[in-house]
């Protein structure tokens, strides 16, 4: 059989499989909220790898080793902040918002619970949160379908929109009819196929170019720079500044949707401790091994003179180069795995947002659970197709896309989220003007382009925002106080 046989061989076999979890899982989907959240029925583990496969996204596999490649080790800070942010995360966020949103009316979204929380009857915060993600979300899902524009282009030599268009188009079976419950599934395997695809590509890669001590050698004669984590000329204002924003990175997590969805999702708050082991572990593995990708790929293209184009496709590259066709085509599948976890979680909490945020909220009478997995799916349809549109002419790269729309949530939510859980005083205006303040200087700081990721000052004034506003429209509300202490006595239940 040719090399194209076989890829093509071990894409078929990923898809077949991604499908049937779908179909599985649309059997186990009955109501709405199985549709939204999959029955509160999470076990840790498949929260934790659908949690970092869902993050992850196409950046793992072609963002990150991509901008290692182009400017060495001071790139890693990304990592590292990802790395913190997602430990706290999991251990401020994870247990507590999982008993919050039970005790808060049941919530199953974000914007739900921010309503329910803060006692807002005017609705307008739940609507501003949907809003705010759908915008988001859209910029973010466009750019799953880039990477697999790109994907199947630098790959398969097909053209970018066949490429893009069967990624959306498989990702749509699956995760219209399998739900929420469907896209975890899903990212769990997918959340596998990633780990072993970044260890396996950079040691076979390391043992081409004749072992570790002669990649570092070829690394450093050709760009000495590299190894420096404080990058070309040492520490300077300018690095100081590309610090500061790959840590910022950490920031982001207390605001992504489709991250703490899945902390919401868990059994019991007690699982978040097992989820954060598991998760984290998940994460130092995948983030290490994306970041040795980066490098070893440097002296790879070295030794073999090849002309590699894209940065971003350097892991590709080494896989289908130095692997047998049908492994590269499974390694090809993680990284439309990591693309595809992404793309299907933030399609569910776009649809949450559009049935269960804002059509519920607008519509006096309460349809029926099949009516809204109807819906559900409809909406998924809808957000599938304006993200193809923005995706049909990409104009930025993957990692680009996925940084702004990562400041965008980490600004508007992750402030508010904290604040929910930890401060009794925060009140539905805070929460509103926080959120409106981080999301509007992400887009003006991103205008001026000042070299600081705009995650961090948007963070920053969003908190300032909510806290002050917060302080001048309190009033004691014995229920909101209520539910504060009853969340702290599920939680020390839930420790027992």
């Amino acid at each position: 059989m040719s090399e194209q046989t076989y890829l093509f061989i071990a894409l078929g076999i990923y898809f077949a499989a991604m499908i049937a979890i779908g179909v599985f899982a649309a059997r186990r989907t009955t109501d709405h909220e199985d549709y939204m959240l999959g029955g509160r029925n999470l076990p840790a583990w498949v929260a934790a790898l659908s949690a970092g496969a869902s993050d992850m996204s196409g950046w793992l596999i072609m963002g990150l080793p991509g901008a290692v490649y182009a400017a060495g080790l001071i790139e890693g800070w990304i990592a590292v902040g990802l790395t913190i942010g997602a430990y706290l995360n999991w251990r401020l966020v994870a247990p507590r918002l999982r008993a919050y949103t039970q005790v808060s009316n049941n919530s199953i979204t974000v914007p739900s619970f921010f309503e329910n929380r803060l006692r807002d009857r005017t609705h307008i915060l739940r609507v501003a949160s949907s809003i705010i993600i759908l915008v988001f979300f859209t910029l973010y899902i466009s750019s799953g379908m880039v990477a697999g524009g790109k994907f199947f282009e630098s790959s398969f030599g097909s053209t970018y929109l066949l490429g893009m268009g069967l990624v959306t188009v498989v990702t749509l079976a699956y995760t219209m009819f399998g739900g929420f419950l469907g896209a975890s599934l899903t990212d769990v395997v997918q959340g596998l196929m990633l780990v072993i695809a970044v260890i396996i590509v950079p040691v076979f890669a390391i043992v081409a170019v004749g072992g570790v001590g002669e990649a570092t050698e070829l690394i450093t004669s050709l760009r000495p720079d590299h190894f420096n984590v404080f990058g070309e000329g040492g520490m300077t204002s300018a690095t100081i500044i590309g610090i500061a924003s790959g840590l910022a990175w950490g920031l982001g997590y207390f605001g992504q949707p489709h991250i703490i969805v899945r902390f919401m999702a868990l059994r019991s708050p007690a699982d978040a401790k097992t989820g954060r082991r598991i998760g984290i572990t998940w994460q130092v593995v995948s983030l290490a091994g994306a970041v040795l990708a980066g490098l070893v790929g440097i002296a790879y293209v070295a030794k073999y003179d090849i002309d590699l184009a894209d940065p971003e496709t350097v892991l590709l590259m080494m896989s289908q180069t130095l692997l047998h066709p049908l492994i590269a085509g499974l390694v090809l599948a993680a990284v439309l795995a990591a693309i595809m976890s992404t793309f299907s979680s933030q399609l569910i909490v776009c649809s949450s947002a559009l049935v269960e945020d804002l059509y519920k909220v607008v519509r006096k009478t309460p349809p029926s659970d099949r009516s809204l997995v109807i819906l559900g799916r409809v909406c998924v349809l809808v957000v599938a197709v304006v993200a193809a549109a923005l995706a049909l002419v990409p104009n930025d790269t993957v990692l680009g896309l996925v940084s702004f729309a990562w400041a965008g949530f980490g600004a508007a939510f992750g402030p508010i989220v904290l604040l929910s859980l930890y401060w009794r005083k925060l009140t539905n205006w805070g929460a509103l003007a926080g959120m409106v303040s981080g999301a509007a200087t992400v887009f003006i700081w991103k205008a001026f382009d000042t070299g600081l990721y705009e995650l961090l000052p948007a963070f920053i004034i969003a908190t300032l925002v909510a806290v002050v506003v917060s302080r001048f429209t309190y009033r004691r509300n014995d229920d909101i106080e209520q539910e504060f202490t009853d969340t702290g006595a599920m939680l020390v239940v839930g420790k027992r």
